[in-house]
């Protein structure tokens, strides 16, 4: 495996912990013996006291035919400690945020905790040169 990161001994030893690496994965296994990776612990929205994994979220999303990418994120709520904020790139001008919470409702597919409470359309979410989007700029 690794002895550790470089020049970063903290997070050497949150990762490698009792002889075991923690990636940060967060993951389930089926009745079948499948692991189906869920998200990632880092990503995890707390919101008053429920978890709520963005992935679940934009999977929801992308279920609308007008959504073409999107990315969810946790932001700072006096309230609820943190809200669920979809950045969306929309196929067409027409998409609202009305229109998605609206389809997340009738969707039945989240429950009212883990819908966004903010949606910001953008053009572009901003990614790495492999195509993976780097949610810690849109926070």
């Amino acid at each position: 495996m690794m002895t550790g990161y470089f020049n970063l001994p903290e997070v050497t030893t949150k990762k490698l912990y009792k002889g075991w690496y923690h990636s940060g994965d967060l993951a389930r296994i089926d009745q079948e013996g499948y692991i189906w990776i869920a998200d990632r612990i880092d990503d995890m929205i707390i919101s008053g006291a429920e978890n709520i994994y963005p992935r679940e979220v934009e999977d929801a999303l992308f279920e609308h035919p007008e959504v073409l990418e999107v990315a969810v994120i946790g932001r700072a709520d006096a309230k609820w400690g943190k809200i669920v904020a979809a950045f969306v790139i929309a196929k067409s001008t027409d998409l609202s945020a009305e229109t998605l919470d609206s389809y997340l409702k009738n969707s039945g597919r989240l429950a009212a905790y883990k819908r966004p409470r903010q949606y910001e359309f953008v053009t572009e979410l901003p990614k790495t040169p492999s195509g993976k989007i780097q949610k810690f700029k849109l926070k």
